[in-house]
């Protein structure tokens, strides 16, 4: 197998590892903070251990980025646990839309017109999740609620993209995105441990469940992830990560009998031909 054809398979892997969070989240007794912050703990030991470029690149840039993906790793966790895999992880999938709206004004780029378009595609998709009424189910207990969680994820992992950019285009800075993830990840643990204290019981199951988050849903991920970007383009990568929300619900149905409704299935859709369209044209432009 040649070099392109494997680190293709990698950035999959990644995206199919990452797509099991849903699922394995629901599976564990332990409450939305108990669970983000100890997933979040064993996660940055495991890529310190796994990954050695996370041991590299840290300024004290990355505690600030860190920050926002904290609060998205939270965020998303609060959600998978209230609402239903599809409804968080298609939310969180609009952060691009967020990104368009800070990007101005954090980084000083320009905003084109498809790029209007593309964000209007992107609310009027995030709009079908908050139509209606959703039955609550023993997976999916608020869903209200956990679709507010969903939105705030999203808004957070757009604050996370646009700091990894800012930290990109900073001298010396250009190594820190994995320090920014174990950053982020103990910076979670950090906020959570004071909701989520005190932990009453944690069963063997859920022990398990914790260090397959921590070690092979996120670090493994992020060992595959970081050795396939290496050799993939950046469409072809971003492409075969939209893997993760098409899986996601795909996984937690499957373990779960979780059934998103309808109108959020056609907002995912919108969200993911909309993402989808914008890296075709980016590509075609570049």
């Amino acid at each position: 197998m040649n070099t392109i054809a494997l680190s293709r398979l990698m950035v999959l892997g990644a995206a199919l590892l990452f797509s099991t969070g849903g699922a394995a989240i629901k599976s564990t007794a332990l409450g939305g903070w108990e669970t983000a912050g100890l997933r979040s703990i064993v996660a940055a030991l495991a890529l310190l251990a796994l990954v050695p470029e996370a041991r590299k690149g840290w300024t004290w840039r990355v505690w600030p980025v860190g920050l926002t993906y904290a609060a998205t790793l939270v965020t998303y966790v609060l959600a998978i646990k209230l609402t239903t895999s599809a409804n968080a992880i298609f939310l969180q999938s609009t952060a691009p839309a967020y990104l368009l709206l800070i990007g101005p004004v954090f980084l000083k780029e320009r905003i084109h017109r498809r790029d209007i378009v593309f964000t209007g595609a992107l609310i009027a998709g995030m709009t079908l999740f908050f139509t209606g009424v959703e039955n609550p189910m023993a997976s999916a207990p608020n869903p209200a609620l956990g679709n507010i969680y969903g939105a705030l994820s999203g808004a957070a992992y757009a604050f996370t993209l646009a700091g990894l950019r800012w930290l990109a285009h900073t001298p010396g800075n250009q190594g820190g995105a994995l320090a920014t993830v174990v950053a982020g990840n103990a910076l979670a643990f950090a906020i959570s441990m004071p909701v989520a204290w005190p932990i009453h019981s944690i069963s063997g199951s859920d022990t398990a469940v914790l260090l397959y988050l921590g070690i092979l849903q996120i670090g493994l991920a992020y060992v595959l992830l970081t050795r396939g970007m290496k050799h993939v383009p950046a469409f072809e990568a971003s492409t075969l990560l939209l893997l993760e929300p098409v899986c996601n619900p795909i996984f937690t149905w499957f373990f779960h009998g979780e059934r998103p409704a309808s109108r959020a299935l056609a907002g995912g859709a919108v969200i993911l031909l909309s993402t989808f369209a914008k890296l075709w044209h980016e590509r075609r432009d570049a």
